[in-house]
C-alpha cells in the first residue's frame, strides 16, 4: 500500500528543517529506522554531501539515520533496499535529470507502489505528480524527459503564491502560470502553500496542513479546498 507525504516545502517561515512536519514524520516513518536521502535537487548548488547532512541533522531528532543516494556504488539496489525514502527540495529539473541518468526512475516508482514509505518536500514533491511542468524552477538542465513518477493523478504546484493586492509587481502570478499549462494539458494541478501537504494512504489522498489549497483543472476556474479534504475527486 503506498505511504507518501507529498510536502509544499521542507522550511516554512520561521523554523528550522523540517520542523514542521517531525511529528507527523515520526509516524510515516515508525517502522524505518533508516531513512534513503535522495540529494539530487541541490538547492543553491549545494553538494549532496552537506545537503545529506542537512537531512541527517533533522532525522536524527526522531531518532533516524539518514544514509545519500550518492553514497551507493548502486543506486538501483539501495532504492530497492531502502525501508523509507526522502527526496529534497530543489532545482526539479536538476533532480528529474539525474534520475534519468542514473536510471532510477522505475525503480523509485515501484518502490513506492509496493509500499516504501516515502517523503518529498518542493522538487521531491513535484516528481510525484504526473509531469513535472508545473514546476517553479529554472530549466538549468535539460532532462530527458519532463515524465514523472506519477503517483497522483494530477500535477502539484509547490510553494503556491496568491496575487499580493499591495504589490506593484506587473509580472506573471503563480495562477496565471498554471492557466497557461491547462491551456494545452488537461491533468489537474494543486497549488500546494507553505506549510501544507498530502497525505496518500492507498487509494486515499488527503490534504493536510493549516491552509487551503488551489485547484486548477480544465475548462474550470481555480478554486479553493479546505485541508482535510479528501483529494480522491481529482482521479
Amino acid at each position: 500500500m503506498k505511504s507518501i507525504l507529498i510536502a509544499s516545502t521542507s522550511t516554512i517561515h520561521g523554523s528550522g528543517y523540517l520542523d514542521y512536519l517531525l511529528e507527523t514524520l515520526e509516524v510515516h516513518f515508525k517502522s524505518a529506522e533508516a531513512v534513503l536521502f535522495i540529494p539530487y535537487a541541490r538547492p543553491g548548488g549545494i553538494s549532496h554531501n552537506d545537503y545529506t547532512k542537512v537531512a541527517a541533522k533533522a532525522f536524527k531528532r526522531i531518532g533516524k539515520t539518514v544514509t545519500g543516494l550518492h553514497e551507493f556504488d548502486n543506486a538501483e539496489n539501495a532504492i530497492k533496499n531502502a525501508k523509507a525514502i526522502f527526496t529534497g527540495g530543489g532545482n526539479t529539473f536538476v533532480l528529474v535529470n539525474q534520475l534519468y541518468k542514473n536510471k532510477i526512475l522505475t525503480p523509485l516508482k515501484q518502490a513506492i507502489e509496493n509500499g516504501t514509505p516515502y517523503l518529498g518536500t518542493s522538487a521531491g514533491s513535484n516528481i510525484c505528480g504526473l509531469t513535472m511542468h508545473t514546476t517553479n524552477d529554472m530549466p538549468i538542465v535539460y532532462p530527458p524527459s519532463f515524465k514523472t513518477l506519477g503517483l497522483v493523478p494530477f500535477n502539484i504546484n509547490p510553494h503556491y503564491l496568491d496575487p499580493d493586492p499591495k504589490s506593484t509587481h506587473m509580472g506573471e502570478t503563480r495562477e496565471t502560470r498554471i492557466k497557461e499549462f491547462l491551456a494545452y494539458n488537461s491533468q489537474p494541478v494543486i497549488g500546494l502553500r507553505e506549510g501544507s501537504w498530502i497525505a496518500v494512504k492507498g487509494s486515499k489522498l488527503t490534504l493536510k496542513g493549516t491552509l487551503d489549497a488551489r485547484i486548477f483543472e480544465y475548462n474550470k476556474p481555480p478554486y479553493e479546498i479546505k485541508t482535510n479534504t479528501d483529494l480522491s475527486f481529482l482521479k
